[in-house]
Formats: C-alpha cells, sequence, structure tokens
C-alpha cells in the first residue's frame, strides 16, 4: 500500500504557473517561532525541483546522462514580506521568464493564503560535469517554453 504514496508534487495551473502546498515544521522555526530565513529558500529550491519535474525535467536523470548537465542558481535576489510560522501552510509559486542565453530566469513567491510571504527572482544555469555553463538542450527549453510568461 504504501507504494502508491507519493511526496506532494504540486502541479501547473492555466496561467502558466506552478504551485506546491508545503507545511511549515518546527524544524523550520528559529528560537523566536517564525521561519529561518535560510528554510525559505529550501521551500523555493523545492518549488523550482518539483516545477521541472512537472515538465518531464528530472535532475537525477540530466546527472546520468552521457554529457552530465545539472542546474547550478548563479543569481538569487529575496525579499522577505511578511514571517511565516510553524503550521503554517504556504504555496510556493514557481513561473518561468523568457531565456536569456544560457540563463533560466525564474520568479518565484511563497504565499501564506493570498498574504506574499517572499518573492524571489532567480537566474540560473545549465552547467556541464566540469561545471561549465551551457545552453540547455532545445529539446529541455522546449519542455518549458509553454510555460514561459512574458513581462508586461
Amino acid at each position: 500500500m504504501t507504494a502508491s504514496l507519493q511526496p506532494a508534487s504540486g502541479q501547473f495551473h492555466p496561467d502558466r504557473i506552478h504551485r506546491l502546498p508545503v507545511r511549515v515544521y518546527y524544524e523550520d522555526t528559529d528560537f523566536s517561532g517564525i521561519v529561518y530565513h535560510a528554510r525559505y529558500l529550501h521551500f523555493f529550491e523545492r518549488g523550482r525541483t518539483e516545477s521541472l519535474r512537472a515538465l518531464g525535467i528530472h535532475h537525477s536523470e540530466l546527472a546520468a546522462q552521457d554529457d552530465a548537465l545539472a542546474f547550478a542558481v548563479r543569481r538569487m535576489n529575496v525579499e522577505f514580506v511578511r514571517a511565516a510560522k510553524v503550521d503554517d501552510i504556504l504555496v510556493v509559486e514557481t513561473f518561468y521568464k523568457p531565456q536569456k542565453g544560457a540563463r533560466l530566469m525564474i520568479g518565484q513567491r511563497i504565499l501564506r493564503g493570498e498574504d506574499v510571504i517572499a518573492e524571489a527572482d532567480v537566474e540560473a544555469v545549465c552547467i556541464d560535469a566540469a561545471g561549465r555553463a551551457k545552453r540547455p538542450p532545445k529539446s529541455m527549453a522546449a519542455k518549458w517554453a509553454d510555460y514561459v510568461i512574458q513581462p508586461d
């Protein structure tokens, strides 16, 4: 029976935003009872990973290829807007912006209901086994192309 249990993976919605629900555990908080700032980076990472997985891009498969690939965060700007607390149910939103060469531009938000808790602008790059940046293969870029949100 446990073989049918799967961890939460979230899903893409018609607005092209991937949403992943997460619960705040005691281990995510600091001595004051609010979420420790570095834990938001974990929530953002889960959102990016699960959005890629929903597109059919799996980190383990990329690493196992003859020409192994991985993603690396090159830059990340985070704005902490409100505090989250233990037992809060949060939603990590992940959306793709137009790609810039080898750089994958990603926007993310963490929400509690309608309230924005944190926002991030992420620049990730595809890297080879030696750690050199390279353009994502066209077949990979095609998987997220339909989910790119054009700037206003």
